[in-house]
């Protein structure tokens, strides 16, 4: 494995002080036929802070139709209401406007996800809780070269970058896609090199890509065990600097 010697551009992480937040549905919109995109808003929203385009935020669903209701912060620890606690996954902070209190997530549509569940019938005035992010890892943007993979899971992670990046850096995306009408989840940006495929096709792409020696960024989600096999590969193949890639598992095959 090569290692670079003097480390530039490393990504820093940040600590966000923990806080729940309980916050109301304000608009749905299907987007690419596959995405919920729903705007979360209430004053509770103050001091929220997501510097890294990777974040993620724990969201809270409501048991039935009970109300989630918010746990203590303690010095013991993160203490809920007795009763059954409510069902949470990780959701990436698509967008956050300070001024209106409004935070954007989208919510990828499949089966039985009981998050999918929950913005297929959620409607303006309904409630839920979320958590974090409890920090940031802050990444540079100007690596002259940058690789993105991922799955669906990912895809609010990657246009949440692309929206930031300048406009003059070598983008890459490979998507391991299994709905056809995903593509037009990033149609708009049309000067970034971005390839829809299967698992099999990204893992062939990428014994083949041409890396460059230095100044280079990968990223690579999806589900646990592809996403370790992936980056393996990847960092054997091409003696990569581990610090450049970074590979994060988003969901685990049961």
């Amino acid at each position: 494995m090569t290692i670079q010697n003097n480390k530039p551009k490393l990504a820093k992480r940040v600590k966000n002080e923990l806080k729940f937040r309980e916050l109301t549905v304000k608009s749905k919109q299907k987007i690419a036929g596959c995405f919920y995109r729903i705007i979360l808003a209430g004053n509770q929203l103050a001091g929220f802070s997501s510097q890294g385009f990777d974040d993620h935020v724990k969201v809270f669903f409501p048991v039935g139709s009970e109300k989630c209701v918010l746990p203590e912060i303690t010095s013991d620890g993160i203490v809920w209401p007795d009763g059954p606690r409510p069902a949470a996954r990780d959701y990436t902070p698509l967008a956050f406007d300070a001024e209106r209190n409004e935070l954007t997530i989208d919510f990828f549509i499949h089966d039985g996800g009981i998050a999918s569940q929950w913005a297929e019938a959620a409607k303006p005035d309904d409630t839920l809780v979320i958590g974090g992010p409890r920090g940031s890892l802050v990444t540079p943007e100007d690596y002259a070269w940058q690789l993105y993979v991922c799955d669906e899971s990912g895809l609010p992670a990657v246009r949440r970058r692309l929206l930031s990046l300048p406009e003059n850096i070598n983008v890459q995306v490979l998507v391991n896609c299994s709905q056809p009408q995903t593509q037009d989840y990033l149609s708009e940006f049309t000067n970034t090199r971005i390839e829809w495929l299967n698992s099999e096709s990204i893992s062939a792409k990428l014994q083949s890509l041409a890396i460059p020696a230095t100044d280079y960024y990968v990223w690579i989600t999806g589900e646990g065990a592809e996403v370790k096999q992936l980056s393996d590969d990847l960092l054997t193949t091409h003696s990569l600097d581990a610090d450049y890639v970074r590979a994060v598992a988003y969901w685990h095959k049961k």
